[in-house]
């Protein structure tokens, strides 16, 4: 069921990666609270890990991609990769490695690009060989339109071991709605950059259509499903279940009329027409999320998942209802100095964030 929960801010995030301002950090849950693992950063707005748990992370507006070792903590530089342009929400945005590493030596990132002139976001594959990156291969390419806005750029490999990707509107929501492109669209490839069987739209790219610009998703541990955080314009940050092939209905027909439904910002497209199964009147800028799976926090947290904005530095639980299928609760549990942007979770279970200068592991 539908639920809405009427955000305490009325800020307006218009680019959600420009917006950081640093506050004091505090706990809505007992106990919990982020325990800085590696700081003095340079915008890391995007980190995985490697099997060993090692974190692998991006450089948002360089475009260099670094990891550093827990244990030694010590830092490696990977690979810079050349032309990317991190005005705005643009810039080194995604970060994933291939579901068999080491075994298979490939690291994934998501970048807006200067080729030829143009600008481009891109989802690149690159070689690692003795330590470092090469054979950089363009997988996916997209056109990025001239405002700095929408970009997308989360990737991740799913539990089927194909790689998802958001892309976002190029800040012009007719795409959304236009299958022919990749903007607005969840998209999912094979770890080679091939279209895969089983995708709703023949020889598409295509998974989901009618997004409109999004930072953070990721895989229920216990049902597979996809679940998407999404920027709303001046209303509706939506939380949401994403199917194959499904609308999620934003388009040129947006609009915001606050206080009354999510219709008003999804009601684009064909029908079916698939609403929020959350949403905020309010923006809060939110961003990345995690699920928690034996993530060594409190017991009301195992099997919700956790998500971050930036309007007011909060990091929200949400509780799934029995069958996994809808939003429960959702609840903030603490409040970060510094805005929250990508949520990961390590190899052991637990769940990770950054922030525009660094990396916390929630604790309790």
């Amino acid at each position: 069921m539908t639920r809405r929960f009427r955000a305490f801010t009325t800020l307006y995030l218009v680019g959600v990666l420009l917006t950081a301002a640093p506050g004091p950090a505090r706990a809505a849950v007992p106990g919990l609270t982020a325990r800085l693992v590696v700081g003095g950063l340079n915008q890391p707005v995007a980190f995985t890990f490697d099997p060993a748990g090692n974190i692998w992370f991006v450089e948002k507006s360089t475009g260099m991609i670094r990891t550093f070792n827990r244990t030694t903590r010590k830092f490696h530089r990977f690979y810079r990769v050349p032309g990317v342009n991190g005005e705005g929400e643009r810039g080194m945005l995604g970060i994933a490695l291939h579901p068999d590493f080491p075994a298979q030596p490939f690291v994934y990132v998501y970048a807006t690009r200067s080729v030829n002139g143009h600008l481009r976001n891109q989802i690149l594959r690159l070689t690692r060989r003795s330590g470092r990156g090469s054979a950089l291969k363009v997988l996916l390419t997209s056109v990025a339109a001239a405002s700095p806005y929408h970009n997308g750029g989360r990737i991740e490999f799913g539990p089927d071991k194909k790689l998802y990707a958001i892309v976002g509107d190029g800040h012009d929501s007719t795409n959304a709605q236009l299958l022919g492109n990749n903007r607005g669209k969840m998209l999912r490839l094979t770890a080679t950059g091939a279209v895969p069987p089983g995708n709703p739209f023949p020889g598409s790219f295509v998974f989901a259509f009618g997004v409109r610009n999004s930072f953070g998703f990721d895989f229920d541990p216990q049902t597979r499903d996809l679940w998407e955080t999404e920027n709303g314009p001046q209303c509706n940050d939506e939380l949401n279940r994403i199917l194959a092939g499904q609308n999620y209905a934003w388009g040129p027909s947006e609009d915001c009329l606050m206080g009354t439904s999510p219709t008003n910002t999804n009601n684009s497209g064909p029908s079916p027409r698939q609403l929020p199964e959350y949403w905020f009147d309010n923006t809060i800028g939110i961003t990345g999320m995690a699920f928690c799976d034996t993530c060594h926090l409190d017991a009301p947290s195992e099997g919700t998942f956790f998500f971050g904005e930036v309007n007011g530095n909060d990091i929200r639980r949400a509780t799934l209802n029995p069958a996994r299928t809808s939003i429960g609760t959702v609840e903030v549990v603490y409040t970060a100095a510094d805005s929250p942007i990508s949520f990961e979770t390590s190899p052991a279970g637990d769940i990770f964030f950054s922030t525009f200068s660094g990396i916390y592991r929630l604790v309790i």
